[in-house]
């Protein structure tokens, strides 16, 4: 990529969304007199307008630019997105974007050119721990933190990361935006569940993506007995509840998704639950542990947490045991790990463990 003038005198890149969040972060980046510079990433449809970003930038005093990344993003989120439903599982996509988009090409690029540091909005935090290296750890405003988030950033980057947003709460950041005069944050929706899919369901995201979604199959209990038919795997995933379409004295759950038989699992609130999982391709933000490990075990975002004892294989993956058995642990989902609010790392779940 050409370097960019106003990337080459920047000190501090803020990745720009459009929203709020990112938009004050680079408000108070600019008030502490460092060089800043708004690169927004064009990565799917949909997204903030060019009117909108320019006066977002124009209101911040801060000059920007636009990096389109939509093929790589593509290839590393979406056609990982489409294969994990293929093979019935629960893709995480925003861990993925994470890692190897927004904090892995994007690093790159401005690693480049010269720019020493990306800031984001991300409620998260990072402070040295008692042997002087950076540990990254939730935000203070618990209700927003997302650094479950961020569990498969590399540890080298930690030292050229800023998160500005971390000591604040969201009503704050509200409060504070307000009196900047900047375009209304409403205008772009900033938090949709998933950004590349604005509207619609994400199977007809899959459908318009793929061409074709998996073939119908058997819905079975725990005991293989055959309850009734399936639409294909990726209308499915652990712990769902509504669409099943058969009708029985009690709720029935997605207990399991089997994709050599091509079928679907069904279980009554009981049998969903699971004393475990097996994590693999763990990424450690500490100095990667060996053997076992107590820490809290974060199985989904806005999870709260079960403490849990890891024995680990190697570092790359081991199993999780619960203290206490969880409900819904979905494989290909991520599994985040902490002690207090410090964020040691994270993997993928690739099986529960009953």
């Amino acid at each position: 990529m050409p370097i960019n003038n106003s990337l080459a005198r920047a000190q501090v890149a803020v990745a720009l969304s459009g929203g709020m969040d990112s938009a004050m972060a680079a408000a108070l980046l600019r008030d502490q007199g460092l060089k800043v510079v708004g690169v927004h990433l064009r990565l799917a449809a949909g997204g903030p307008s060019r009117e909108h970003l320019e006066a977002l930038a124009q209101g911040l005093g801060i000059p920007w630019l636009e990096m389109d990344l939509r093929a790589d993003f593509s290839r590393q989120v979406l056609e990982y997105f489409a294969g994990e439903y293929s093979r019935g599982r629960t893709p995480n996509p925003c861990v993925r974007c994470n890692a190897a988009i927004k904090f892995g090409r994007l690093w790159y690029l401005l690693h480049e050119a010269g720019v020493p540091y990306l800031a984001t909005g991300h409620y998260a935090r990072l402070e040295p721990g008692e042997d002087g290296a950076l540990e990254l750890r939730r935000g203070r405003d618990r209700a927003k933190d997302q650094s479950y988030f961020l569990q498969r950033l590399p540890r080298e980057l930690l030292p050229h990361l800023l998160f500005p947003l971390g000591e604040m709460t969201k009503q704050e950041v509200r409060g504070r935006y307000q009196d900047l005069g900047l375009p209304r944050a409403e205008d772009y929706r900033e938090s949709q569940e998933l950004c590349f899919i604005p509207k619609g369901s994400y199977q007809e995201f899959l459908l318009e993506l793929k061409g074709s979604l998996g073939e119908p199959g058997e819905l079975v209990d725990c005991r293989g007995r055959v309850l009734g038919h399936h639409r294909g795997l990726e209308h499915y995933t652990v712990g769902q509840r509504r669409g099943l379409r058969v009708p029985a004295a009690a709720p029935y759950y997605v207990v399991e998704i089997r994709p050599e038989s091509n079928q679907v699992v069904l279980g009554y609130k009981n049998e969903l639950f699971s004393s475990g999982l097996r994590a693999t391709e763990v990424n450690w933000l500490i100095e990667p542990p060996v053997g076992e490990l107590t820490a809290l075990a974060v199985i989904r975002y806005r999870h709260p947490g079960v403490t849990a004892r890891l024995y680990l294989d190697n570092p790359g993956e081991g199993r999780v045991i619960f203290e206490t058995p969880q409900t819904a642990v979905a494989p290909g989902q991520a599994v985040a790990f902490y002690q207090e609010d410090r964020l040691l790392g994270g993997g993928w779940i690739e099986e529960r463990v009953k």
